[in-house]
């Protein structure tokens, strides 16, 4: 018989079986899998189906689909519930990574990515729902901070192991996979049998939410998503193309930047509360185009690879920041949007995971410069819109407008 706890009464559990534990237990599992993959993801292909740049170029396409498609989550809570929901999902990304090496065709890849992307951005729609359900608004910044740390943490472990591992032991990808993804599936099980099914207050809209009064929530995650592809997509690729990077010296970009984040994520969380939300993606929005501009500048100016380095470590201190976005939403929010506004907020923040990606890589063959420039102005776009929010957002105070034009509830 299913365990209903209700959210007040959950303190009185044994802390390991409470509901903010549960959080912090996901945020440790979903990486394990997630980043082993992402780390041989590259090596593995080339290796062993013999990938050429098209067909890397497909897979992540594949890839970014259930994202566009997360608002599919809706429908299935009709279902399921939420908890249930994320951790069948964590199960499924486990379970697909693990058994990864079993198809080494472009076919296979192909379908076993799109199952794995399924299980993580499910859990993701979800365990952002959860979070802003789960957590009280005051603590909110701190926790999330504290969950960014922990998900870090776990990266580090990942990437940390396979580092000294795999030339040591010769391991193989099927082992790597073999491990990873069986453990997150392991502890996701766990987790599904062992903690009871928590009950918020609010029960939730199951069906398609979209206010007029969080149009300004909905353009911050469209933008924030244009922004990221430009990070994931060439941050990373100029390293290589423009200074030469080697594995392990990407790799140990990549560890500076787990283990910075590790240290700063709860002090960014405990900026939000004290600063509020407006401040807060004001100076990462400010700051994003600084380095976005700067990275523009390595190209023109012929700047060094330290420099690069440095930008690319505050990028993703910057982007740490895009928690206070969650709390925006949060403050702002009737209780019982919050589900099926995480999934319409995943939507849109994966609108330009479509096609942004393909056609700036056509510009970066013309100019890679241009293409920071254009992250540049996205940037600065994104800090108009922030000066929307108001210092004390809530219902009825979504925005500075709201006072002169309030939105309709609908």
């Amino acid at each position: 018989m299913i365990s209903l706890v209700p959210l007040a009464e959950a303190q009185r559990l044994p802390f390991w079986r409470r509901p903010v534990t549960l959080l912090f237990v996901m945020a440790m599992t979903m990486p394990i899998a997630f980043n082993a993959w992402s780390a041989l993801l590259n090596n593995f292909v080339i290796e062993a189906a013999n990938f050429d740049g098209a067909d890397i170029g497909l897979l992540h396409t594949v890839r970014e689909i259930p994202g566009f498609l997360a608002i599919g989550v809706i429908a299935v809570l009709l279902v399921m519930r939420e908890q249930v929901l994320g951790l069948v999902s964590l199960i499924l990304l486990g379970v697909a990574t693990a058994v990864t090496a079993w198809f080494p065709s472009l076919g296979g890849l192909l379908m076993v990515t799109l199952f794995s992307s399924i299980g993580f951005h499910y859990y993701e729609t979800v365990n952002q729902s959860l979070q802003l359900q789960w957590l009280p608004k005051d603590r909110a910044p701190q926790v999330l901070g504290w969950l960014v740390a922990t998900g870090s943490a776990s990266t580090l472990v990942i990437y940390g192991l396979i580092v000294l591992t795999w030339d040591r032991f010769g391991l193989s990808y099927n082992t790597v996979f073999m491990a990873a993804g069986g453990l997150t599936a392991v502890m996701a099980l766990f987790c599904l049998l062992a903690y009871p099914q928590f009950e918020a207050p609010t029960p939730q809209i199951r069906k398609l939410v979209l206010r007029r009064r969080y149009w300004l929530y909905y353009l911050l995650q469209f933008m924030a998503g244009a922004r990221r592809q430009i990070f994931v997509v060439f941050a990373g690729f100029m390293m290589v193309e423009r200074f030469g990077f080697d594995v392990h010296e990407l790799t140990a970009l990549y560890l500076i930047n787990l283990v910075v984040n590790m240290i700063a994520a709860p002090m960014l969380g405990r900026a939000v509360a004290r600063f509020g939300e407006r401040h807060t993606l004001m100076f990462e929005y400010s700051g994003l185009a600084l380095v976005f501009a700067c990275y523009g500048g390595i190209y023109w100016f012929g700047w060094g690879v330290m420099i690069a380095a440095v930008l690319y470590v505050i990028d993703h201190i910057l982007f740490a920041l895009a928690l206070a976005l969650k709390t925006y939403f949060q403050k702002i929010a009737d209780p019982a949007d919050i589900a099926p506004t995480a999934a319409v907020a995943f939507t849109i923040n994966h609108i330009a995971a479509v096609f942004l990606p393909v056609l700036l890589g056509l510009l970066w063959v013309v100019s890679p410069s241009a293409v920071f420039g254009l992250a540049t102005c996205m940037a600065l776009c994104s800090l108009a819109l922030s000066l929307f929010i108001p210092r004390h957002p809530e219902p009825g105070n979504e925005t500075v407008l709201s006072k002169f034009a309030p939105a309709p509830a609908e």
